[in-house]
C-alpha cells in the first residue's frame, strides 16, 4: 500500500505487509466502525468507473494523532485535488488504496497509479498506537517511513503487523456499505484494478 506500490521497490515495501495481513487477518475483531470525534471529517462520494454514484463514505480525521498529515488531505480536499482520483489498489479482506494525485486520475492514463504524489514535499512518520483494524485509515508510503505524501489507505479489517509501522490519519465512521462495494483488484496483481472506482468528489466538514 504503498506509494510506488506498482514497481518493483515498492512492491518490497508492501510484500510482506499483504501477505502478512492475510496470516495476521483477525475476523473476530474490529467488526464495528469508530464514532465521530469533535474535528473534521473527511466526505468522499465513490464513484463507478461508469459515472454511476456508490455511496459516500464519512472519515473522521484525527489531527491531534497525526497533525502533519491530516493538515495535507485537508489542504488536498479543499484544493479539489482529490476529486476524480481511483482506488487503484483493492485488495478484498485488507485495503482499498487511493489518493494518486499525479497518475491516479480518473478518465485519464493511469498506467502509473500508485507511484505519484502530490507536489508537497513527503511528511515525516507520525506513528502511534492507534491499531489497524475495520475502518482505520492510514497513509501510503514507501520502505522510506517518511515518504508519505498524498495516497491513503482504508482498511477492510485487522492487520495487526501494520500497527506502529504506518500513520494512521483517519477512522471511517460511516459509509460501511460502500467501502465493501468498492471495485476489488486482482489478487494475482497485488490487488491493480481494472476500470476503478474513483472519488467523484471530496470534501471536508466540521472543521
Amino acid at each position: 500500500m504503498f506509494k510506488g506500490f506498482g514497481f518493483p521497490i515498492a512492491m518490497l515495501a508492501l510484500g510482506a505487509a499483504i501477505w502478512g495481513a492475510f496470516f495476521l487477518y483477525d475476523g473476530a475483531n474490529g467488526k464495528a466502525l469508530a464514532e465521530d470525534t469533535p474535528g473534521p471529517n473527511l466526505v468522499i462520494e465513490v464513484a463507478a468507473s461508469d459515472g454511476t454514484p456508490k455511496g459516500t463514505l464519512v472519515i473522521d480525521l484525527l489531527p491531534h494523532v497525526a497533525p502533519a498529515h491530516v493538515e495535507r488531505i485537508i489542504a488536498l480536499a479543499k484544493s479539489g485535488a482529490y476529486d476524480g482520483v481511483v482506488f487503484h489498489r483493492v485488495i478484498d479482506e485488507f485495503m482499498a488504496q487511493t489518493g494518486d494525485v499525479q497518475y491516479g486520475k480518473h478518465g485519464g492514463d493511469i498506467a502509473e497509479a500508485g507511484r505519484g504524489a502530490s507536489d508537497m514535499p513527503d511528511l515525516k512518520a507520525e506513528f502511534s498506537n492507534i491499531p489497524f483494524k475495520l475502518g482505520t485509515v492510514g497513509m501510503a508510503r514507501s520502505n522510506n517511513p517518511d515518504s508519505a505524501n498524498s495516497q491513503f489507505f482504508i482498511m477492510f479489517g485487522p492487520a495487526k503487523n501494520l500497527n506502529g509501522q504506518y500513520t494512521v490519519v483517519g477512522r471511517l465512521i460511516d459509509g460501511l456499505e460502500t467501502l465493501n462495494d468498492i471495485k476489488l483488484g486482482d489478487k494475482a496483481m497485488n490487488g491493480l484494478v481494472t476500470d476503478p472506482d474513483y472519488m467523484a468528489k471530496v470534501t471536508v466538514v466540521d472543521e
